[in-house]
């Protein structure tokens, strides 16, 4: 009896602790946030949605927020939300619009989608929540911009008012909690031409499906024109996939580091909607503020790509210049045939592929004509480049995230063979899709990947992604005037860019880089 007794009693303190650590949530009331007086009131039509080519089979409820000052001769900015109607969006965005604090702004609130089972007495419906909100890549962006919003324009208000859109990115913002917040990011990030603006509450940025890459790849990309708002709180969750408030803070420094304009509110809440909703009004003034002026890209910290890029230089479609055809000609016939490579002292190195992850070999022809079969076994080799001194050779496979790196012996056979460059792997690829690869004067190399143009140091580290305006690239090369210029093929495009580096020209006589900072 004293055994049970002295539980309880330890078990009382134990709960008694439990719910004293638990914060109570109480936040102020913004006053947006209340249905005001005088304020008219918008209106919020509910449909559903299941003819889905992105998400087959699933089916979906979406609400529609018009508000009362909407007038169809102009297309209306846009807010997009995860997980349906949150936040007391339309009160907020009532008051707002009212006060002139956000543009007029039709919302559109989407739930995630499920799979109906045949028969739901025997089997659950299959819940698509995860893989449409926590996976990294464009689909979701791509079904809110190719599905969704077409279907919003379908529709019309209760008193007759036809529904159109902006298609300006700097009209959009897209926002959600926890991993609804993180396909707000996602959407974003893969498509800053369509949403510019981000409210992310509570976000999941921890290992569900890689979202706890993006604090790397935020610091490692050009930084793109993205305004957010963050919010979270000490006591958010803890469990195997990461810890959410540690994630949200490391988004936020990683953020700051690379130039966006971010705001964010650090609370004590757990992982539930209080405190977002309290700071939804906030969030609003803070990312409509100064609209329509756009939301433009800030300054990276990063070393390397202020070391590369040029301030106001961006890639321009060279199909479109009609200067010097010849020369361009010549750069067009230079991608075409980035796997092979010619040195100062004659030797030739050539790759050949047998296909998408099958055996890929290099051969050396020296000078002489003596054709030599110098390494074999590689993924479907995607292109090879010298470094600046010509004592290592740089190779890339199209199936796998590696590059490896030879050395050059004085009869110009390789040894020392290693994986050596380490790449970065879009989501929805099984590899990096590497193919041209290329070097400055100062030994970084440059991977033509699926992400882009991926910049390593000489370590083999990547520092730095610049995406071509297609987003990947296939082949690239340095030419211009000075050697300043990359060349990208993408698609069946090709695009240059002006860069603060000057291509390291294999023809040329070897220079030998700074040594590679540790």
């Amino acid at each position: 009896m004293h055994i049970v007794r002295t539980f309880a009693f330890v078990f009382c303190i134990s709960i008694n602790t439990l719910f004293a650590q638990a914060p109570t949530e109480n936040y102020p009331v913004d006053p947006a946030s209340e249905e005001q007086v005088g304020v008219p009131k918008g209106e919020v039509l509910k449909f559903t949605f299941e003819h889905s080519k992105f998400f087959p089979g699933t089916w979906r409820e979406y609400w529609v927020y018009v508000p009362a000052q909407y007038k169809p001769d102009k297309p209306a900015c846009v807010y997009i939300n995860q997980d349906g109607i949150q936040w007391k969006a339309p009160v907020v965005f009532d008051n707002l619009i009212h006060k002139g604090e956000m543009p007029v702004t039709i919302g559109v609130f989407v739930m995630h989608g499920k799979v109906k089972a045949a028969n739901a007495s025997e089997a659950n419906d299959r819940f698509n929540r995860s893989f449409e909100y926590d996976g990294l890549g464009d689909a979701y962006a791509r079904f809110i911009l190719e599905e969704i919003l077409p279907q919003v324009e379908k529709q019309k208000t209760s008193d007759g008012r036809v529904i159109h859109l902006s298609k300006n990115g700097n009209d959009r913002a897209i926002g959600g909690s926890s991993s609804g917040a993180v396909c707000a990011f996602t959407a974003a990030w893969e498509r800053p031409d369509a949403f510019t603006r981000v409210y992310s509450a509570i976000g999941t940025y921890v290992g569900l499906r890689g979202a706890d890459r993006y604090h790397t790849l935020v610091r490692k990309y050009e930084p793109k024109p993205i305004r957010i708002f963050l919010q979270d709180g000490a006591n958010d969750l803890n469990i195997y996939a990461g810890d959410w408030w540690m994630a949200n803070q490391t988004m936020l420094r990683a953020l700051t580091f690379a130039g966006y304009e971010v705001q964010h509110q650090w609370g004590e809440g757990g992982h539930n909607g209080k405190h977002g909703t309290a700071l939804f009004p906030e969030a609003m003034r803070f990312l409509w503020k100064d609209w329509p002026k756009p939301v433009k890209a800030g300054n990276s910290q990063n070393q390397m790509l202020s070391a590369i890029l040029i301030p106001g230089q961006d890639w321009e479609l060279t199909s479109e210049e009609k200067k010097e055809p010849n020369k361009k000609q010549k750069i067009t016939k230079n991608l075409s045939k980035s796997d092979s490579i010619v040195a100062h002292n004659g030797n030739v190195y050539v790759t050949i592929s047998d296909g998408p992850e099958k055996s890929g070999s290099i051969s050396l022809i020296t000078r002489n004509g003596k054709k030599v079969l110098v390494d074999k076994g590689l993924l479907s080799v995607g292109g090879i480049a010298l470094s600046p001194d010509q004592t290592l050779l740089y190779a890339t496979e199209s199936a796998s995230h590696w590059v490896w790196a030879y050395q050059i012996q004085p009869d110009g056979k390789l040894t020392h063979k290693q994986k050596y460059g380490w790449l970065h792997v879009r989501d929805d690829d099984d590899n990096a899709g590497a193919r041209g690869v290329t070097c400055d004067r100062e030994g970084r190399i440059y991977v033509a990947s699926r992400m882009g143009i991926q910049v390593l140091d000489q370590t083999g580290r990547v520092n730095a992604i610049l995406p071509t305006p297609a987003g990947a690239a296939s082949r690239i090369t340095f030419g211009g005037e000075n050697f300043d210029t990359i060349y990208a093929t993408a698609g069946e495009k090709v695009y240059r860019r002006k860069l603060n580096v000057k291509g390291a020209n294999s023809r040329d006589t070897p220079n030998k880089p700074d040594a590679p900072k540790l």
